[in-house]
């Protein structure tokens, strides 16, 4: 059954649609000795406590229209920290207008934009460093799993916005049917060509993306690297002025090397 925007399908009780966005972000810094690399460890623990995420995750609730039930958080040592929202049906505001469900950038946290039913947000940090000093990653994965109407993706715009990032790979998945009410089975209940629709015009040009689509599944993952270098913004408590030329050379091999791997997903010799 081919959906348009504007068509209303009534349904055979609730949707049973469970809809999935998984988004990962990656923040790389360039730390020459164990104290840079332990300031930066303190730095994105300060940016990212367990008290800021919860904040960001009930911006993303506002956003999707949910009511949170319940919040468990927790931060790690020596670093990282995990929040989890139980959300459930919230109320609307006003009317949903159609473009609601057309494949465009959500909105900040500012309206309602719909109401779901029995779902979950949830974020987990992980700082990371090679063993041989230098490279310090951080990576942020947040997961919004709906079942309603509209598409987590709604809350993309927000993420993106909400963190410093050099790499992003983002899935969104769609689960199980539900029914009109003739029985007959919807796998889908909108359309949805890519990922990158969903990302604003002025994010996505920062940034070279691939998209890996399994149409027939409702299965959609794009990855996301910055297009534009700068080493200033990977070296943490000076500039690359004070860098010799051989080392400004090294580093920004070892850094775009790290970016590329992490991009494509493997490693390069």
């Amino acid at each position: 059954m081919k959906l348009t925007h504007d068509q209303a399908i009534e349904l055979h009780g609730f949707n049973n649609l469970t809809k999935s966005l998984s988004f990962n972000m990656y923040d790389i810094c360039f730390t020459r000795t164990r104290e840079e690399r332990e300031a930066y460890l303190k730095y994105i623990d300060e940016q990212y406590s367990a008290e800021r995420l919860q904040k960001i995750l009930k911006h993303v609730a506002e956003i999707i229209g949910a009511h949170v039930l319940n919040v468990a958080y927790q931060d790690f040592e020596p670093a990282g920290a995990s929040v989890t929202l139980l959300v459930s049906e919230g109320p609307v505001t006003h009317d949903v207008p159609s473009e609601s469900f057309e494949e465009s950038p959500g909105p900040l946290p500012e309206s309602l934009v719909m109401q779901l039913d029995k779902s979950h947000i949830t974020v987990h940090t992980y700082p990371e460093f090679h063993p041989d000093e230098g490279i310090s990653t951080f990576r942020a994965d947040i997961d919004v799993s709906t079942c309603g109407e509209i598409s987590p993706l709604k809350a993309l715009h927000y993420l993106i916005r909400s963190f410093e990032t050099d790499v992003m790979t983002i899935d969104y998945r769609v689960r199980g049917f539900t029914r009109d009410k003739s029985g007959h089975k919807l796998f889908i209940d909108h359309e949805i060509n890519s990922i990158q629709n969903y990302i604003p015009e002025d994010v996505g040009e920062l940034f070279d993306m691939i998209d890996v689509n399994v149409y027939q599944e409702n299965i959609f993952h794009t990855k996301c690297k910055l297009r534009n270098f700068d080493l200033n913004n990977y070296l943490f408590g000076y500039t690359k002025d004070k860098l010799t030329p051989d080392e400004h050379i090294e580093i920004t091999e070892r850094l775009t090397m790290e970016m590329d791997e992490i991009f494509y997903g493997k490693n390069i010799v």
